[in-house]
């Protein structure tokens, strides 16, 4: 039967390769929407659906970018667990 403490650290696992693979587009988001602001503040312009364009393209660089490092840590993880499957069931 699997325990408690390794319930909780599959948990931890799954929840820190969750949050390195999302960084990288949250990051990307993060700073072109604080430029698109900093931009929209020193020119007045009020436009709420200006940054969605180059969010949108930044998040896809950022997809090409580290895509295969994003797909090599979540195969890691899975990896991982699918051969710690019979230690737990045992």
């Amino acid at each position: 039967m699997i325990s408690q403490a390794e319930v909780i650290s599959i948990l931890q696992d799954a929840i820190g390769t969750t949050l390195k693979a999302a960084a990288p587009m949250l990051l990307v988001a993060l700073v072109i929407g604080l430029i698109v602001s900093v931009f929209q503040a020193t020119t007045q312009i009020n436009e709420q659906t200006l940054s969605f364009v180059p969010k949108i393209i930044g998040i896809l660089l950022a997809i090409l970018i580290f895509g295969g490092w994003i797909l090599g840590s979540m195969t890691d993880f899975t990896v991982r667990l699918y051969e710690s499957i019979l230690l737990y069931l045992s």
